[in-house]
């Protein structure tokens, strides 16, 4: 197995997860895992695992601007939004699109004593697809920038290496350099038939693809 977090939590969650049953399917899962990340830990993922860099990035972006049409996630090569149907609905735009007045405040008040806050995920709310990720805080530490990110449910296979990066690059838009990013994963899940691609993954193979379970 490859030496950093992520894989490691993987690991974790085959060797030891317990098993569940929900809608979507049978799922190996762990309760209450952290995740915390050096800029060190990212790029050891960033080297080792297979992402979408520039799809993010793009899916950042659209989330940031408020675009619930799904067409403008297809047009760019996200596909992975079209179980959801035409638009989304309460789901990351609704409340990704404060993201940008909230960065340029903290770069504009660079403040230490001050939590600055973006929640996720109202309740008793119309939703095709509510966050994974419920609140994301930024705090500064010693001339330093801190992140830490509340997931309520993480498909670890393939949510989470996005999340991670999606975090990152949250941290790039923020004049400060980054001392870390922590993630606090309520439950991080693997899907039954994901694990054995999972377990090529952690062998090695680059090449090992997910399913889409929805």
């Amino acid at each position: 197995m490859r030496g950093n977090k992520y894989y490691s939590i993987l690991s974790e969650i085959v060797s030891s997860g317990k098993m569940q049953s929900n809608k979507k399917g049978n799922i190996k899962y762990l309760l209450n895992q952290q995740l915390s990340l050096t800029p060190i830990d990212l790029l050891e993922i960033f080297e080792t695992h297979p992402l979408a860099r520039k799809k993010l990035k793009g899916e950042l972006e659209l989330f940031m601007s408020g675009e619930r049409n799904v067409d403008k996630y297809r047009d760019i090569g996200i596909s992975w939004w079209d179980y959801c149907g035409s638009i989304l609905v309460n789901s990351y735009p609704t409340y990704f699109e404060k993201l940008p007045a909230l960065l340029a405040k903290i770069n504009r008040e660079k403040r230490p004593s001050k939590n600055y806050v973006l929640f996720l995920g109202e309740t008793n709310a119309e939703s095709n697809q509510a966050p994974c990720i419920s609140l994301v805080q930024f705090q500064i530490e010693d001339g330093e920038l801190v992140i830490s990110a509340y997931q309520r449910s993480s498909d670890a296979s393939l949510g989470l290496p996005s999340d991670i990066y999606h975090l990152y690059l949250m941290s790039r838009q923020i004049d400060i350099p980054l001392k870390s990013i922590t993630l606090f994963l309520c439950n991080v899940h693997i899907y039954e038939n994901n694990i054995s691609s999972t377990i090529s993954v952690l062998s090695g193979d680059t090449e090992a693809r997910f399913q889409l379970n929805v």
